[in-house]
Order: C-alpha cells, then structure tokens, then sequence
C-alpha cells in the first residue's frame, strides 16, 4: 500500500509541488541571512531549502521513471540531517523559551515531514558508493563552512551553545551518510 502511495503519479506531483514550493519558502526565510553573507558561502547558506531543492530534482527525475544517483545521495543525507537538526533546534528553543512562534511548529512539522520523505523514498534510489563519496564531502564541507566559518542560522535563544551545536551537527552528519550508505547497500542487486 505504501508503495503504491509512494509512486502514485497523481502524489508524486503533488509531492513534488509541496517540495518546490516549500523550497521557494525556505529560500525567502534565508533571505535576510543571505543578503549580507559573501558571495563565496552563498551556495552552503540555505541548508533546508537546499536540500528541499535536492529532492524536488529527484522527483522530477522519479515521475519520468529516471535516476539521478548524485542528487538522490544528496537529497537523502541532507533532508534527514536538516528535517532532525531544525527540529533539534526548534525543540531546544522551546525548551528555553517554554514556546515557539507559529512559525517554529510549522518549522518542526515541516523538517520532520522531510527527514521522513528522503527515507520513505530508499527503495527507489540508485545511490552508489561514488554518489555517496561527493555528498559526503559536500555535507561535511558545508558542517565546516558553517562552524568554522560561522555561517550557520542562528537561533537567538541557543546561540550560547554553537560550539555544542557544532558538535551535534558533525555527529548527525556522519548519522546521514551512514544511513544513506545502509540504504544504497539494501539497494544493491544480490549477486
């Protein structure tokens, strides 16, 4: 049944709106972040929307029935890794602040939903080895581009403990890449 949800032609263009449209969304609310970060960060600032991106690609490859290995290894790394960081985060605000605006639940929501999305579409990923190699480096370079080079959002009521926050972020990291290495090994043929 799940399958069949999954590659439903009629759901998967509505998926593949939900993502663009919530990746446009993601875009804008880095917006302010972006308009006074140098030009060479640009492409690692907006680490949702990004990966939002990623996985939009995917399923217009997915609904004409085609694969494309290295943005399905990057579409799965980087929506768990930033679907479980922002709610991660969200949840340590609220845990400081004892609230969240409207916006911090929808934001738990939303990242939940996409850490979810990137593992229920496993199965019909084409990742290898190599595929997973490049997405590796982009995810730990962007780790460094954004706790060494101070690049990362800040969330105002934690921002006290980046360097903890910094931490998590390479260890959910490495959590990504395993995952995705789990998954592209389930999808190997049997010999």
């Amino acid at each position: 049944m799940i399958s069949y949800i999954l590659t439903n032609q009629a759901f998967l263009i509505l998926l593949f709106f939900v993502n663009l449209f919530g990746t446009i969304y993601g875009y804008i609310w880095y917006e302010s972040q972006l308009s006074k970060t140098e030009p060479i960060f640009l492409i690692f600032v907006p680490d949702s929307p990004t990966a939002s991106l990623f996985f939009t690609i995917f399923l217009a490859f997915f609904i004409f029935k085609k694969n494309a290995p290295y943005v399905e290894a990057l579409a799965v790394i980087t929506l768990f890794k930033y679907g479980v960081w922002a709610v991660v985060m969200n949840g340590l605000t609220f845990m400081e602040y004892g609230s969240l605006p409207w916006t911090g639940y929808m934001l738990v929501i939303s990242h939940g939903a996409m850490a979810i999305q990137g593992l229920l579409y496993g199965p019909y990923y084409a990742i290898r080895l190599k595929h997973l190699i490049v997405a590796a480096v982009w995810t730990l370079h962007n780790d460094v581009i954004d706790y060494v080079f101070g690049q990362m959002p800040v969330y105002p009521a934690i921002v006290q403990y980046m360097d903890k926050i910094g931490y998590f972020t390479f260890w959910l990291s490495i959590l990504s890449i395993g995952i995705a290495y789990f998954l592209s090994k389930k999808n190997q043929p049997s010999v």
